[in-house]
């Protein structure tokens, strides 16, 4: 057994005192000689929080000395939760704001528990702000006590002067602490930085609770609020990588750009069947592409073509290194930080309009009620006839006269991977060709559906908020994009796809990465019925299916739908990767892996090798230019935990680019002579102003009560809403008005807007 393990399991004991170091190596019957192993062990279980030390120098488990380790996570106010490890009893511990001591966001931390008596004595003081005011009494309190580890060394953020000092203003508001720095002026950065720079400041030792954290500028990013800063400081926080080594460019130049006739070889010639792909306006590569063909009887043939990147990256190679580094591209508003370099995601990889490109297909065979009567896999070949935008797809659903269809942009050059040709270069032949097949695949992907959400799958689709940005980088347009037909086309066939490779893969006993998504906790459900219980939503047992699936058809029509949806999706776990098949909550699928999206997923690079292996030896498929591979079990699990993380990460990079760049879209917004009116909707009221979210674009705001003008406007608790003294005007949950942007803070991400008649 292990040094640690043995170390954990004596201080697990119910029996256990706390021990110092040289009682522990009696209790462990160890060896003096052994003193020397066992002070690495403690200084690595001390270092993750595993164990604590206490007084006299001696250690335990940190519950038993009412400590708990975990990751510190402050509000813009100063107070914090802490979100304790996996072993404590305690999923959070409420933190108030002069309790964080010198914890600065997402550090992981030691928290000293309250005693219930020390609580009330807190809620008794006239000197002590409560710190949680109605809080549940049994959520749980506590004080940072020692910092186990700082969350970054590095910060981005504005450099600004008092009269007296320098400073820089974290760009993460939740970062409540200015950071001194030194005279610019000494700096011997060129250019150097001047006030009002984005900069990346190293953050020295912290230690004293009543004295501003120090730092050293060690880069100027460029001018804050400018597009190119912005995206550095994001690059910067989320450790994205914009550049590739040497190395793997070099690798991905020789590889070529053209599909060659060796590279064709054992592989099934699709190029004849009509194939097309269907993507966003701002797609930078196309991973995937469907093909129609007419058989016998009434039956139809659907092909799911995804890029074949495993006949090019190879394992271990410099390429392959640098791709499981990152994980996963990462989409930034107005830009992509892809996995591969843009020679194969643009290129070789993308599934290109009118080029040879190598694929990995799953072939389903429909009989005429709709019902999948085959399936068959292959390597193959394939060249798309035509690269639409989901606009254009539900144009070809939904509009007869092609002459309107004809009319249909292209998407900006700038934002997107290839244009393909526009469609009022088609032939009307081409055009009706395309209505047929694009119509064709609904009437399959729509039934595909249809049974999905009857066995219980969840209807998660949600609008989304579109940005897009003009050439010089900044936000320009806000579109709010549904999930129609067009959208829900793509998805049926991609989710058919993953799940019958997932299926095969398991059944052949092949290890592979699945795409899991455990079971909510029936504690957060609860509270999920609660919280809904307070917008007038009644619901009953939610760990039932049946009873979610009824929530989220009220959602649907309720006033606060688009807020509530939020909320679930907040109830629920993390999807992430494993090695096991443990099911998909949200989809109600047992056996789901990643399979579609291998140019910017390393997860479906993983499953194409471990594809090509058992189209091999399962199916005897003879073997093609490319990869496949058996990877260990262990590997896999590894393999796992990692992509989740970079998933994770890449996600929240995600998130900030959205939010910085919606701060800019109406900050520009507030520049415009005429201003610009949008159509929202109150989603909350509260005694000092009402949320609101767009119509169009959903984002969210606030409109302070100090703007509504010609009356006087107390918050009425009985209705929920505010109303006018005078005038009784009223403004409560669910009513439509129209607003103009008031004021935009960059710093604590604000937009607060008024309303116009």
């Amino acid at each position: 057994m292990k040094l640690k393990t043995r170390i954990l399991n004596l201080m697990g004991k119910a029996d256990y005192i706390p021990l110092d170091t040289a009682h522990l190596i009696d209790a462990l019957g160890l060896k003096k000689k052994d003193r020397r192993d066992l002070n690495f062990e403690i200084t690595r279980l001390l270092g993750k929080g595993d164990i604590v030390r206490i007084k006299r120098d001696c250690y335990c488990i940190p519950q038993d000395a009412d400590l708990i380790t975990g990751k510190i996570m402050f509000r813009q106010t100063g107070s914090a939760i802490l979100i304790a490890e996996e072993t404590s009893e305690h999923e959070k511990i409420l933190i108030a704001a002069e309790d964080t001591g010198i914890a600065m966001h997402g550090d992981h931390v030691v928290v000293r528990l309250y005693s219930h008596q020390e609580i009330r004595q807190q809620k008794r003081s006239n000197f002590r702000k409560k710190p949680f005011p109605g809080r549940k009494s049994d959520e749980p309190s506590g004080k940072v006590i020692r910092i186990l580890e700082r969350a970054r060394t590095t910060l981005t953020g504005s450099l600004q002067k008092s009269k007296l000092f320098y400073f820089v203003i974290p760009d993460d508001p939740r970062i409540i602490n200015d950071i001194y720095v030194q005279d610019p002026a000494k700096s011997k950065l060129k250019p150097r930085p001047s006030i009002g720079d984005k900069v990346i400041v190293k953050l020295h030792d912290w230690t004293q609770r009543h004295i501003n954290p120090e730092g050293r500028i060690i880069e100027r990013l460029g001018r804050t609020y400018e597009p190119r800063a912005e995206l550095k400081a994001i690059f910067h926080k989320f450790k994205l990588e914009t550049e590739f080594p040497q190395s793997v460019l070099d690798e991905a130049t020789a590889i070529g750009t053209t599909v060659k006739a060796k590279d064709r070889e054992n592989r099934l010639d699709l190029r004849s069947i009509p194939t097309f792909t269907i993507d966003p306006d701002d797609a930078k590569d196309f991973d995937d592409a469907l093909s129609v063909e007419v058989l016998d009887k009434k039956e139809y043939r659907i092909g799911i073509h995804i890029a074949d990147v495993s006949a090019y990256v190879q394992p271990d190679s410099a390429l392959d290194k640098e791709a499981h580094k990152r994980g996963n591209s990462t989409y930034l508003v107005g830009t992509v930080i892809p996995m591969l370099p843009k020679v194969l995601s643009n290129g070789l990889c993308s599934l290109k309009e009118g080029e040879d490109r190598l694929t990995k297909t799953v072939l389903l065979t429909f009989s005429k009620d709709k019902k999948i009567i085959n399936v068959e896999f292959a390597n193959s070949v394939i060249r798309s006839s035509k690269r639409l935008t989901y606009h254009q797809a539900y144009a070809f659903l939904k509009e007869d006269d092609i002459e309107k269809i004809k009319d249909l942009p292209l998407p900006p050059a700038h934002q997107t991977g290839s244009t393909g040709r526009a469609l009022k270069t088609l032939s009307n032949r081409e055009l009706n060709d395309l209505k047929k097949w694009v119509r064709a695949l609904w009437t399959f992907a729509s039934k595909l559906r249809q049974d999905r959400l009857q066995k219980g799958s969840l209807d998660l689709d949600m609008p989304e908020t579109k940005i897009f940005v003009d050439k010089e980088g900044y936000a320009d347009r806000l579109e709010r994009i549904e999930q129609d037909e067009s959208h829900q086309l793509i998805e049926e066939f991609m989710l058919i796809a993953n799940e019958i490779v997932a299926k095969e893969l398991k059944n052949a006993r092949m290890p592979c990465v699945y795409r899991v998504h455990d079971k909510p906790d029936d504690q957060k459900l609860q509270e999920l019925r609660e919280f809904l219980h307070t917008s007038g939503v009644k619901v009953g047992d939610l760990s039932n299916r049946k009873e979610v699936v009824r929530l989220l058809k009220i959602i649907k029509t309720h006033p606060q739908g688009h807020l509530l949806k939020i909320q679930f999706l907040r109830s629920l776990k993390r999807a992430c990767y494993r090695s096991t098949p443990d099911g998909h909550y949200g989809l109600h699928k047992q056996n789901y892996t990643h399979f579609t999206s291998p140019i910017r997923r390393y997860s479906d690079l993983i499953t194409h090798r471990v594809f090509a292996t058992f189209l091999t030896k399962v199916h005897n498929h003879p073997p093609v230019v490319g990869t496949s591979l058996n990877y260990k079990a262990a590997r896999i699990r590894s393999l796992g935990e990692h992509l989740s993380l970079t998933e994770q990460n890449s996600t929240e990079a995600e998130r900030e680019s959205v939010k910085i760049k919606l701060l800019e879209f109406f900050e520009r917004e507030l520049q415009k002579p005429q201003k610009t009116k949008f159509p929202a909707i109150i989603t909350d009221v509260r005694n000092h102003g009402f949320f609101i979210e767009l119509v169009e674009s959903m984002a969210f705001g606030m409109v302070h009560v100090s703007t509504l003008k010609g009356d006087l406007y107390r918050f009425d608790h009985a209705t929920n809403s505010l109303i006018g003294r005078r005038s009784r005007k009223s403004y409560g949950v669910g009513k439509k008005i129209i607003v103009v942007t008031e004021r935009v803070d960059r710093f604590k991400r604000q937009i607060d807007f008024r309303i116009v008649n």
